[in-house]
């Protein structure tokens, strides 16, 4: 008589949101080093994604490590990272791309060979891109000459439409959301936007990483972002109650904005 063989446990690929989730602000949140070392311990594959484009991979890696969290660059996503790809699948590199944004914009499409114009450089260049991510100097000289741009046929590009994101202090602030509602006011164009919702960066994890989607997993905080890409392309989903959801609005929430899980902390994914 044979003996039947034990079930082997595959490997997950856990995907986990920044803000909110991994640290808020200058905050770590509770249990996550701890947690996220005793995955990788067990085999699974640790990512993180964010939708502020604000810094480069580089630099939210050098930042996850004073955090004490392990974490290279090939393991971070970003929405100005995801515009970078999306960019170079399209056959855009080397063309003009106006940036409103910060460094992580910058960094990631000067590295694919895109010809960076920030605010009043080079005022009449032919413009073929306007990219627009978070940029807390934001003016109305910048909202001018994107207009101008994509009225003059330049293609409209939203790292994300993030409305707010959260801080240590329990308050939020603007997002590159209302940046992009005013590109989009003075334009009556919809760009074309990468992040979060949108399936397009977990994709490319998830070829990334070689994981199919019934072993993948978006940890997140926002139920309109975070939550809702996940489930548009058929990954598990966890909302964590760090962040900017309550569990009344994640108990609340329907259709593709409803979590697969509510955890309190990330220690919970270890049951």
């Amino acid at each position: 008589m044979k003996c039947a063989k034990a079930s082997v446990r595959q490997p997950l690929t856990y995907i986990f949101d920044l803000d909110g989730v991994i640290y808020r602000g200058a905050e770590r949140q509770p249990y996550v080093a701890e947690t996220l070392a005793e995955l990788r311990k067990r085999g699974d594959t640790v990512y993180f994604y964010t939708n502020n484009s604000s810094l480069s991979r580089q630099s939210y890696a050098t930042r996850l490590q004073g955090f004490e969290i392990e974490a290279s660059v090939d393991e971070i996503m970003t929405s100005s990272y995801a515009t970078a790809l999306y960019l170079t699948e399209t056959e855009a590199i080397g063309k003009t791309v106006y940036q409103i944004g910060q460094e992580g914009v910058e960094s990631e499409l000067s590295a694919i060979g895109m010809k960076v114009i920030k605010d009043h450089d080079e005022p009449d260049a032919h413009i073929d891109y306007v990219v627009v991510g978070i940029d807390v100097l934001f003016t109305y000289e910048k909202l001018a000459r994107a207009q101008s741009a994509i009225l003059s046929g330049a293609t409209f590009i939203a790292t994300n439409e993030d409305m707010t994101y959260p801080t240590e202090s329990g308050t939020v602030r603007p997002g590159n959301g209302a940046i992009v509602a005013s590109v989009r006011a003075a334009t009556s164009i919809e760009p074309v936007v990468l992040g979060k919702p949108h399936g397009y960066a977990l994709q490319k994890i998830l070829e990334h990483t070689d994981t199919p989607l019934d072993r993948a997993v978006m940890v997140g905080d926002n139920l309109a972002t975070d939550i809702a890409a996940g489930n548009r392309i058929g990954m598990h989903t966890a909302l964590v109650l760090t962040g900017l959801t309550s569990r009344k609005q994640a108990e609340a929430a329907q259709g593709e904005m409803k979590p697969g899980e509510i955890i309190v902390t990330l220690r919970e994914l270890l049951k």
